[in-house]
């Protein structure tokens, strides 16, 4: 912790917290376990006490008893983060969010909806579906809303809806030192002062804990259809893509995977698709527009040398589609049983897209390793996962250097060491390399907004005490 360790806090303090909270405090070791590990590679690292809070009311409080005592403070989702952003590397309080799941309100007329932190991505277009109204963030786990805000999440549709950058209206957040603020009122835009609710959306919880999320809302298309279609060479697969975007077609997804994680969809999904570069795509509009733009994208990927170009608007075929989809990361990783996985992910302008993979690909295919690639290319964003044996040190290594490769290649092509995954604990330095002399005016804003170093320390940036 920052000042002392759990057991030498005030024991009146400590006693006000817990009749507070009652069981909604826990030191329960496998809790305390259990928030402190990443859905990946990094080490676990168990905060002190878990805490449970209902209401924005709830967090101003724990965060007053963190500022006075000078704990450490996590906010927490649903833990499916890559890059161990919610791990307590100091210890000190994990803050889960979970109980905090009420969709507040729904704005069927402005597309808007207000929720708690803790309400689900999956729960949260349940409660739309009747309304005619979605949420198409969809970065594949089932993510807290508030979770995806703090790291500035995307996934397989933004390349017709964007990410929650352009989801997120406005925030509810409890900053540092205690103070419940509004970031932003009920108008679409504003030009009111400083742009409070970018600053708080990928953050990754080291500014503030955000309780509420105002999000904004997409009617239901008409027809929804998808597609997936196997090509003889990466090049084509890529090309196919830039092509798409290029002529400016509305397409809601498409999805890249390479041989290799056709070959595990295969096995995990229990499905037949062919074994090469593949895309999968989907479609919304009118039954017209969908139609139009499914026969467009067909006839590119002909020209690009790819093979049957199946598609369909069954609802039951998209919904087996994209479950593949989903499910890839697990697929990669029974691959090789006992393994773990690295994912790492990089974004690059799309016309640099074709090189990228093609370099990217050359170096996995050299490695001792399976490393499959998987990604969201039609905003330039693509996913390695290395399936390593933890045990392994000379494995390790040699992931290690192929990281430092592609992100190395993608800044050389103008790109980010992360589109989606956040900095975390695993991408500090690279974020350095990244955008220079931009660091030290974020660490400013960090050390204004947080000077005791409370929130979600160790993260985003080394050596701030």
């Amino acid at each position: 912790m920052s000042a002392s360790s759990w057991n030498d806090l005030p024991p009146d303090a400590l006693r006000t917290l817990r009749d507070r909270f009652g069981e909604r405090l826990t030191t329960s070791a496998a809790i305390r376990h259990d928030h402190g590990k990443s859905e990946a590679r990094h080490e676990t690292h168990p905060p002190d006490a878990v805490i449970f809070p209902r209401s924005t009311d709830e967090v101003v409080s724990v965060v007053q008893f963190c500022a006075a005592h000078r704990v450490p403070l996590v906010p927490y989702g649903a833990g499916t983060s890559v890059e161990g952003n919610a791990a307590a590397v100091r210890g000190g309080i994990s803050l889960d969010m979970s109980e905090m799941n009420q969709v507040l309100s729904v704005n069927q007329g402005d597309f808007d909806c207000t929720v708690q932190a803790g309400v689900r991505r999956q729960q949260l277009n349940t409660h739309l579906r009747d309304m005619g109204l979605f949420f198409p963030i969809d970065p594949g786990a089932d993510a807290t809303i508030g979770g995806m805000a703090s790291t500035r999440a995307s996934g397989t549709n933004a390349v017709r809806y964007g990410t929650m950058r352009d989801a997120v209206l406005a925030l509810r957040v409890v900053t540092a030192d205690g103070r419940e603020v509004l970031t932003s009122r009920g108008a679409r835009k504003s030009a009111a002062g400083y742009d409070l609710t970018r600053l708080f959306v990928g953050a990754e919880g080291t500014l503030g804990v955000i309780t509420e999320v105002t999000l904004r809302l997409h009617g239901v298309p008409e027809a929804i259809s998808s597609a997936v279609c196997g090509f003889a060479t990466l090049e084509g697969a890529v090309e196919t893509v830039v092509h798409t975007i290029q002529l400016g077609i509305p397409i809601a997804r498409v999805e890249f995977l390479d041989d290799v994680q056709m070959r595990a969809v295969n096995r995990w999904s229990k499905t037949d698709y062919p074994e090469v570069t593949t895309l999968f795509f989907e479609f919304h509009g009118s039954p017209r527009s969908v139609e139009e733009q499914a026969q467009t994208v067909a006839a590119l990927a002909a020209d690009n040398g790819g093979g049957d170009f199946q598609w369909s608007a069954n609802a039951e075929d998209r919904s087996r589609l994209w479950k593949a989809r989903h499910e890839a990361y697990y697929a990669a990783l029974a691959l090789r049983p006992g393994s773990i996985g690295w994912p790492t992910d990089v974004c690059v302008p799309i016309s640099a897209l074709a090189e990228c993979i093609r370099a990217t690909k050359a170096d996995l295919e050299k490695a001792s390793m399976p490393a499959p690639i998987v990604g969201h290319v039609g905003d330039g964003n693509f996913h390695v996962v290395f399936v390593v044996d933890p045990n392994n040190p000379a494995e390790l290594r040699e992931a290690e250097t192929i990281n430092h490769a592609l992100i190395e290649r993608a800044l050389a092509m103008n790109g980010t060491c992360t589109g989606e995954h956040g900095i975390g604990l695993g991408k500090m330095d690279w974020l350095e390399r990244e955008l220079g002399d931009a660091v030290p005016l974020m660490r400013s804003i960090k050390q204004a907004l947080d000077p005791q170093n409370i929130m979600n320390p160790g993260k985003i940036f080394r050596n701030l005490g």
